[in-house]
């Protein structure tokens, strides 16, 4: 298994890391499909239902931003990757938690988003309600997203 090396593996932690935009796309594209909904009933809430819809997108974001932290720790954009084995398997663990944690958050952002698209379509004016349901999974995105970082940062690179 001569593929087996450090660098491999900071590259596999890479790509975990950016599975978190799988949990941004189905959870954007839950709310979408609520939206859709309260649309086809009230048109003038497109503004209020599109806000809501984009709160899940926010693991792709960290997910990405992760991605990039490790590329640039581990010298891929400069092409001096020259990883041992033991910093390889450190940066792979640190891709895991915001991948894994954002592919459930989307999923679950994107559902408690569709249900303050409802509210919202039911009483426009209890939107901020959905807002904060939404956002409270949000917090552990970010929890993954701080942990990936501590992980990444602490692999004595």
């Amino acid at each position: 298994m001569e593929w087996i090396n450090g660098n491999s593996l900071a590259l596999i932690g890479a790509a975990i890391a950016s599975l978190a935009g799988v949990g941004s796309g189905l959870g954007v594209g839950i709310a979408g499909q609520a939206a859709a909904g309260v649309l086809a009933e009230d048109p003038k809430l497109f503004g209020r239902t599109l806000l809501l819809q984009a709160l899940p997108g926010t693991q792709g974001i960290y997910g990405l931003l992760m991605t990039f932290l490790i590329f640039v720790r581990v010298g891929f954009f400069g092409g001096n990757m020259d990883l041992t084995l033991t910093q390889g398997y450190w940066v792979l663990a640190s891709g895991i938690p915001v991948g894994l944690i954002g592919v459930w958050s989307g999923i679950g952002q994107g559902k408690a988003a569709a249900a303050g698209i409802m509210l919202t379509g039911k009483r426009p004016d209890q939107m901020a309600k959905g807002i904060i349901y939404a956002a409270m999974v949000e917090t552990y995105a970010i929890f993954g997203l701080l942990i990936s970082i501590l992980i990444l940062f602490n692999a004595g690179l």
